[in-house]
C-alpha cells in the first residue's frame, strides 16, 4: 500500500487517483476526514503521533508525509523555528530507535512543532524490513533544513534523495506556492520533476521542450475560455446605468456575477492597481455584515465604467495582491478566512463622475479549491471556515501528481486534472 501521513482533505490522494493508484490516509481533523470519505478515499481517523507503526510493517511500498505547517508558516507565529533544534533532536533520536518525543515536547513552544519528526518514526520501523521503496514529503520552505537531515539519514539507509524548494506555478498550478520537498527512492535516482511552466513562456529548442507561461487565476477558473468572457465587469444601478451585477439577495461572488451575465469580454490588457475598499464605502452602502439580504446590493456605478479583478490574500497592509491574469499568491486561511477577497478596480471612467471606489467580494471555497488544482466538484465538507482551512492546508494535487508519477512509473497528463470545467 501507499501510506499517507497527515493526509488532510486529499491533495496527494486525489493525485494518486488521477494516476490510477490509491493510498490510505491517516488524518485527525474530522472535517478533512469527512471530505476524504465523500471523495471515496481510504482513511483512518487518528492522531499520527499516537498511532502505532507495527500494523504497517511489511505492507508499505510508498510513504507520503505533509506534516501540519502552522508552527512554521509565515501565516502563524512561527514558533516552530524556535523549536527547530528540538525537532532535529527528535529526528536524530527516532532514527536511532530512541523515542524522546515526550521529553522534548515539554520544551517546545508550539506543541505542533514535533509533528514534523513523526515521519521518521514510521520510516525507522519500515526500514527494518527494507521498506518503503520511495518517499515523498512536503512542507513550507523553512522546513528545508529538517528535510536535509532526513536526507542524510535516508542516504545512510540506501536511498537516493533529493531535497529543495519548488514553486507550484512552475508545474501548472495557478498559484506561486513555494514548498520544501523531499524525494527519496531505493530503486531510482531521486530528482525533481522537470518544470512545465515559467513566468515567461520559453519556446521549444534544441535544449529542451520549452515551457508554457504560468497558469493564471482567470484561466484556472474558466474566465478566459471561448465560451466564457473574461472577468471585467460593467455595472449599472444608477440613473441610466445597466443591470446590477449582484441582484438583491445574491451570494455576491464573482462566479454568481459571471453566471448572471454581468461580465463583458475585452481584448485589451490593463494593469490593475489594488486598493482597499476606501473611505466612504460603509456610508454609501452600509456595513456588509449589517446589510439585510433583502437590501439592494452595492452597484458598480454606470455601464460606461470598466472594472478588472485582483485577489487580495487578507486585509493587512502587506497582503499579497495579484491580478486575475496572474497566478494567485500562496493561499492560506486562518480563523478569518473570509478576508481573502476579490477586489474590483475601475479601469476607465468618466472623469466628470468623480472618483470610484473599489468593491470587494469574498472568494468561495470552490474557487479557492480550483486555485489549489482540485476539481470544482470536489466534495468539501464543513462550514466555510472549515472548508477554507482544508483548502489552505492541502497539497495542490497537480504538483503532487508531478512528484509522484516517476515513483509510480506512469506518465502524467496535466489535462487529467480537470479544474473549473
Amino acid at each position: 500500500m501507499i501510506l499517507d501521513l497527515f493526509a488532510g482533505p486529499g491533495g496527494w490522494s486525489h493525485a494518486l487517483a488521477v494516476l490510477g493508484e490509491r493510498d490510505i490516509g491517516l488524518e485527525w481533523d474530522a472535517w478533512a476526514c469527512k471530505t476524504r470519505s465523500q471523495a471515496g478515499q481510504l482513511t483512518v481517523r487518528t492522531d499520527v503521533a499516537m498511532y502505532p507503526t507495527h500494523p504497517w510493517v511489511g505492507r508499505v511500498r510508498g510513504l507520503i508525509a505533509s506534516p501540519p505547517c502552522q508552527a512554521w508558516s509565515m501565516a502563524g507565529k512561527r514558533l516552530g523555528l524556535l523549536d527547530q533544534p528540538l525537532v532535529h533532536q527528535a529526528v536524530a533520536d527516532l532514527a536511532a530507535g530512541r523515542d524522546t518525543r515526550e521529553k522534548l515536547l515539554t520544551a517546545c513552544r508550539d506543541e505542533r512543532s514535533l509533528l514534523a519528526a513523526e515521519p521518521m518514526r514510521y520510516l525507522y520501523a519500515l526500514n527494518a524490513v527494507g521498506e518503503p521503496n520511495w518517499v515523498a514529503m512536503e512542507e513550507v520552505p523553512d522546513v528545508l533544513p529538517l528535510w536535509r537531515q532526513y536526507a542524510a539519514i535516508l542516504r545512510g539507509w540506501g536511498f537516493s534523495v533529493w531535497t529543495g524548494i519548488l514553486n507550484a506555478a512552475d508545474y501548472g498550478v495557478p498559484q506561486t506556492r513555494r514548498r520544501a520537498i523531499l524525494l527519496a527512492s531505493r530503486v531510482r535516482t531521486a530528482q525533481p520533476p522537470a518544470p512545465t511552466h515559467a513566468k515567461i513562456a520559453e519556446p521549444e529548442s534544441l535544449f529542451g521542450p520549452g515551457r508554457a507561461p504560468w497558469v493564471s487565476m482567470a484561466q484556472a477558473l474558466g474566465w478566459g475560455a471561448n465560451d466564457r468572457p473574461v472577468p471585467t465587469v460593467c455595472a449599472g444601478g444608477g440613473p441610466g446605468g445597466g443591470p446590477e451585477p449582484f441582484p438583491s439577495g445574491s451570494r455576491k461572488t464573482l462566479t454568481d456575477a459571471r453566471d448572471r451575465g454581468a461580465w463583458v469580454p475585452r481584448t485589451d490588457t490593463v494593469v490593475l492597481q489594488s486598493r482597499r475598499e476606501g473611505s466612504g464605502w460603509a456610508e454609501r452602502h452600509g456595513s456588509r455584515e449589517n446589510r439585510a439580504v433583502t437590501d439592494p446590493a452595492p452597484t458598480f456605478t454606470r455601464e460606461s465604467h470598466r472594472w478588472s479583478w485582483s485577489l487580495r490574500s487578507n486585509n493587512q497592509s502587506n497582503a499579497t495582491i495579484r491580478r486575475a491574469d496572474e497566478p494567485a499568491g500562496t493561499l492560506f486561511f486562518g480563523h478569518r478566512a473570509n478576508e481573502c477577497m476579490w477586489v474590483a478596480q475601475p479601469v476607465a471612467a468618466d472623469p466628470q463622475e468623480g472618483q470610484l471606489t473599489p468593491e470587494s467580494i469574498r472568494i468561495t471555497a470552490q474557487e479557492a479549491g480550483v486555485l489549489q488544482t482540485f476539481p470544482a466538484s470536489y466534495p468539501w465538507a464543513g462550514n466555510k471556515g472549515q472548508k477554507f482551512s482544508q483548502v489552505g492546508n492541502a497539497v495542490p494535487p497537480l504538483l503532487a501528481g508531478h512528484l509522484l508519477a516517476p515513483h509510480l512509473e506512469v506518465q502524467l497528463d496535466p489535462d487529467d486534472f480537470t479544474l473549473a470545467a
